[in-house]
């Protein structure tokens, strides 16, 4: 009880920013001993500081407007994407995963191939509606227009059912220390679900997000086959992935 609730404090001033003590108190019904208690623990983590009278959330890439998120890193995101649509072969059952890197893997497939999309990225279906030999499957039946996404899976025997072959995945942030994590909490069970079902899995990340922490941890490091960047990362990610076999690319523009 007493570790469940730690995590879900620490959860709480993640998606807060800053909280005061006396929040906390009233949002968990536990005295200021308790929340004291709670929060040396949480701030021992490194992600969370003492302020005067509260704490307040580090390093924690909070979601940012769409249009703000889609134009930077654009050139980066676009070879990410490109490279990624690479790896797709003909008769190959597919998850695009919603986020403004993943999207442009679209633009980069092979109408003439025979391929099968399950995706929750509005932008990804509208690219490849029109696409004759393509099956798309919609995963998710309400629409966030803050991340232009689907949402909400009701039938959780959708993820038993579906045999996908290759997922492709994005993140808002990922670390050595908290794994991959995404900062928007209704689109956490599908990233979740996909990639513990899924065979082979590939993370596609610009250089902006290692090293730091979003509010939720949807799979570790070592899920992924492979992950897609523009330049490598420091070397302690270098040898985590080498000693996981995770495979590091780095696509270039030719």
């Amino acid at each position: 009880m007493k570790l469940k609730r730690i995590h879900e404090m620490e959860a709480y001033i993640h998606s807060r920013g800053t909280v005061s003590i006396d929040e906390l108190c009233e949002h968990f019904d536990v005295s200021k001993n308790t929340v004291r208690r709670d929060l040396d623990k949480i701030i021992q983590g490194g992600n969370v500081k003492k302020v005067y009278g509260g704490v307040v959330s580090l390093d924690i890439d909070q979601l940012q407007p769409y249009e703000k998120r889609d134009t930077k890193y654009d050139k980066q995101k676009s070879l990410i994407g490109k490279y990624a649509a690479s790896l797709i072969e003909e008769g190959d059952l597919v998850f695009i995963d919603s986020g403004t890197t993943t999207r442009h893997i679209a633009k980069y497939l092979n109408p003439d191939m025979s391929l099968t999309i399950v995706t929750n990225n509005l932008d990804v279906i509208n690219a490849v509606s029109e696409y004759p030999n393509y099956r798309i499957f919609v995963i998710g039946n309400t629409f966030k227009a803050a991340t232009r996404s689907f949402v909400n899976v009701e039938d959780q025997g959708f993820f038993e059912r579906i045999n996908i072959t290759k997922a492709f995945m994005a993140a808002s942030a990922l670390s050595v220390e908290r794994g991959v994590t995404n900062s928007d909490m209704l689109e956490y069970e599908i990233k979740h679900q996909i990639v513990n079902k899924t065979p082979r899995n590939f993370l596609l990340v610009d250089n902006s997000k290692f090293d730091r922490a979003a509010l939720q941890t949807y799979a570790s490091i070592d899920t992924f086959e492979g992950i897609i960047t523009d330049v490598p990362p420091t070397e302690k990610y270098i040898e985590y992935c080498e000693a996981h076999g995770v495979t590091l690319y780095y696509p270039t523009e030719k």
